[in-house]
């Protein structure tokens, strides 16, 4: 018997076995699985409202330009109120807070869903409610990621638990368009709004199954202006934080957008219909996917900054090369590239900046973060809306691609000294060694 391979076999299964239990160690805390079951459910009704929303706006217009106004409408209100409501969230119990913005949303599509299913709904009415829904995310946003903390009751799995988060959402992006693009076929976009407003009742039952200990409500002595400087001059003043931020906001300005266009992609470049609107998203959700697994199974948020660059130039690439793709196939695979490195440059933009931000600040800087995704994302829909219309969708993709990965190339020059700022901080936590001399001549490794 060949007992030394027999061994080796059962430690590569053990080692295998280890490395997924560590993946999903943060729903051992059993106010953060409630909420991974609550929210995935409700997350598969968000994505098959956005697509139900972008097959709906093209079927009444046809016009790339208006798809890019509508995500606009809803996405400036939120970068409008996001220093207000940053504020707020450390004032406010953010369990009872997300509560009310699920209830809020839930009342949103389902106004959707009335609407539509008595067709009577127009571009305008349209244009509100996803006004409506950039408000509540403006709430939302800041409140859910600050309250991961309170769900988890070892400091050690946040980045798991962001990691996981991301997970749900991607599960969700893969799961919800193809759905969506069933029922749209086969009995409306309206179906799409209903499911979706009910799914919100299975968040809203886990938030109040919780048992959370209550927040330790920070001082509003300044006021809130004050508090909205304060909050600034921080970001202002950690360059890890301005930097990634920047970043951040450029994807999302020249990458994010690509969603906006691919009704068109399906209906003019590809001959297809909503099920091929469907596929497209869920291959880019597939790449989100992926993505977020990739970063669950990770120990450390050790090493993070590298993928940042990649995934910014991964995300490039693939937008430059689908605004040249004509063949259906080809264009899925490069939605899955493309969806891994839009995702893996916004999940680990969220999981840097979460490890490094102190406590006391944490819902003012998640609120710049929403911000720097809803200023950004909504003039990039709406400049590719308005450049698609002269230019075409496919050579506006193709430009957004190039710039990002233009970005990758700038965060290249960024990162010496971002890591340097990066490595004190990192060291206090325990997680590089506390040694500031190094026995090895030439220099340091690359640890960030």
């Amino acid at each position: 018997m060949n007992t030394g391979q027999d061994h080796q076999e059962i430690t590569a299964r053990a080692s295998f076995g280890d490395s997924m239990s560590h993946a999903w160690r943060a729903l051992r805390h059993p106010n953060f699985k409630l909420f991974f079951f609550g929210q995935s459910l409700s997350l598969i009704g968000t994505w098959m409202t956005r697509l139900a929303t972008a097959w709906l706006v093209y079927r009444l217009t046809h016009s790339a330009f208006l798809l890019g106004l509508v995500s606009f409408s809803g996405q400036i209100v939120a970068f409008a109120a996001g220093p207000i409501a940053g504020v707020w969230v450390e004032r406010l119990n953010r369990r009872k807070l997300l509560v009310w913005t699920q209830v809020a949303s839930a009342a949103q599509s389902l106004a959707m869903a009335a609407l539509t299913l008595a067709h009577v709904i127009n571009l305008w009415e349209i244009i509100a409610l996803a006004a409506l829904q950039g408000l509540i995310n403006a709430f939302d946003m800041p409140g859910r990621q600050s309250f991961l903390v309170q769900m988890i009751d070892d400091r050690n799995d946040l980045s798991n638990a962001i990691a996981i988060n991301s997970s749900m959402v991607n599960g969700a992006r893969l799961i919800g368009p193809a759905i969506a693009g069933l029922i749209i076929s086969g009995f409306g976009e309206g179906w799409c709004f209903l499911i979706d407003g009910l799914s919100y009742f299975a968040v809203i039952a886990s938030l109040l199954l919780m048992r959370v200990q209550p927040s330790e409500m920070h001082s509003n002595v300044r006021g809130m202006l004050g508090q909205m400087r304060e909050g600034w001059d921080y970001i202002r003043t950690s360059r890890p934080i301005r930097a990634i931020l920047v970043l951040f906001a450029f994807i999302s300005l020249m990458g994010f957008p690509y969603g906006v266009l691919l009704p068109v992609f399906a209906g003019k470049v590809l001959q297809g219909g909503a099920h091929t609107l469907g596929w497209l998203t869920g291959a880019s959700g597939l790449g989100a996917l992926i993505s977020a697994i990739s970063l669950a199974l990770r120990r450390s948020v050790v090493g993070l900054t590298r993928m940042l660059q990649i995934s910014a130039a991964v995300l490039g690439v693939a937008l430059f090369f689908f605004g040249m793709s004509c063949s259906l196939w080809l264009s899925l695979v490069l939605m899955v590239f493309a969806g891994f490195g839009l995702i893996q440059t916004m999940s680990v933009s969220n999981t840097i900046i979460q490890s490094l931000v102190t406590e006391d600040k944490r819902a003012r800087v998640m609120s710049y973060y929403t911000m720097a995704f809803f200023g950004a994302a909504p003039v990039g829909s709406l400049l590719a809306g308005t450049m698609a219309q002269r230019i075409g969708a496919p050579h506006t993709v193709m430009l957004t691609g190039l710039c990002c990965a233009a970005g990758a190339i700038w965060f290249t020059f960024e990162l010496p000294k971002v890591r340097s700022a990066m490595r004190p901080i990192y060291r206090d936590m325990g997680l590089l060694p506390n040694s500031k001399v190094s026995l090895v001549p030439g220099p340091p490794a690359s640890t960030e």
